[in-house]
């Protein structure tokens, strides 16, 4: 099953480090970030964890939980927990979803079908694709998806301002233009007429007849 935007994010029932989870009923009425690692102890997951757990005030004042996911045991994460504080400076205060039959990994087509259902023996490579940002929406439907290579630690900065962006747009009938940053200048949908936009975005420049800017709405 190939996931996309505006997919509803598959539902699934999973032991967490801090307990039982059934994800569209944990997700509730807030944003969430999901974001998966193809193996405990490994040296770019870890840091990565440890970003997040430094960021989890940013996320909570943004109405965003986090749900991170390995591809080992909810025992095994623990004991990795302890790892990522003394990297990170920070405790682990979210979720870790234990997935030592694979079965999320494959359900969120990060892994095929035919590898296996058990984490036993598997190296990192073996789990290789295990390294994906879902952002998903109280609507329980998939609002970005990003997917990053081993060696390349994921940029939590970026998440963040993606987050602001969505939440932007949600709200508000504009879209964000390359590089947008919170505070910056937005760009009014193409489906508002001139005559709304004088109302909803008085005094707002028009770039070129499909391109209108104006300043951020609060």
């Amino acid at each position: 099953m190939s996931l996309r935007i505006n997919d509803i994010a598959p539902d699934f029932t999973a032991e967490t480090t801090e307990g039982t989870i059934r994800f569209h009923e944990w997700i509730g009425d807030s944003w969430v970030i999901f974001f998966s690692h193809p193996k405990d102890f490994t040296p770019v997951c870890t840091t990565e964890l440890g970003a997040v757990a430094s960021l989890q005030d940013e996320f909570a004042r943004r109405g965003v939980k986090v749900l991170g996911l390995s591809v080992d045991s909810v025992e095994d994460h623990k004991k990795w927990a302890k790892d990522i504080e003394d990297v990170g400076g920070h405790p682990v205060k979210y979720p870790l979803v234990g997935d030592p039959e694979l079965k999320i990994a494959k359900l969120y087509d990060m892994l095929p079908a035919s590898a296996g259902d058990t984490a036993a023996g598997r190296t990192p490579a073996d789990n290789a694709p295990v390294r994906t940002v879902f952002v998903i929406g109280p609507d329980k439907r998939i609002k970005l998806t990003l997917s990053y290579p081993m060696a390349t630690g994921r940029n939590f900065d970026e998440i963040l301002r993606v987050i602001d962006a969505l939440q932007l747009t949600t709200r508000h009938k504009v879209s964000t233009p390359a590089n947008w940053k919170q505070g910056e200048d937005i760009i009014i949908s193409g489906a508002v007429s001139n005559e709304e936009a004088n109302k909803l975005f008085p005094g707002y420049r028009t770039v070129k007849p499909y391109l209108r800017v104006a300043s951020q709405p609060q």
